[in-house]
């Protein structure tokens, strides 16, 4: 009888498997050197370099791609209310947005049912501890805001208490 013959296959080159894997995949590769054009052609790929070198030069890219005036005041305003937000305590942000979700479906269900109120009722409202808890907060929340429009305006001489506690 014969004997079977030992035969191992060589093992491809990288540059062997490359050239495979390229055949494989041509469309896709045109298909995203066709989208790296483009993303080049419209500035993205440097804004993208620049993020990831630290974000040098990261605005003034922004500004050319987006272009006018209008792009750079929103890029000012999103700045200033991205600093708002930071400033802002997370616990309090929550607190404060359930509270205004329960209120919402509150609002949504007494309009579905059609219901009004009268100068009776409201009198009434004034009582519910409830009602009593959303005015005080929204009262603070119109007296902090009045005191830091003023404060802008430079009106608001600190007084004693307002110095010891850093308002």
């Amino acid at each position: 009888m014969a004997k079977p013959l030992e035969f191992t296959p060589r093992t491809p080159t990288p540059q062997e498997q490359l050239h495979t894997e390229v055949a494989d995949s041509t469309e896709a590769l045109l298909a995203g050197l066709h989208l790296l054009r483009q993303l080049h052609e419209h500035g993205v790929l440097d804004v993208a370099q620049k993020t990831v070198r630290g974000g040098e030069g990261l605005t003034a890219s922004l500004l050319h791609i987006l272009g006018g005036q209008s792009s750079t005041a929103l890029l000012r305003n999103v700045t200033e209310l991205g600093k708002t937000l930071s400033e802002l305590d997370p616990g309090e942000v929550s607190v404060l947005g359930h509270a205004v979700t329960v209120g919402v479906h509150e609002g949504a269900r007494h309009v579905a049912a059609g219901k009004g109120i009268g100068l009776g009722e409201l009198l009434g409202l004034l009582k519910d501890r409830d009602v009593q808890v959303a005015l005080g907060a929204i009262f603070a929340l119109l007296k902090g805001a009045g005191r830091a429009l003023r404060e802008a305006n430079e009106e608001v001489p600190q007084t004693a208490n307002q110095a010891e506690v850093g308002r």
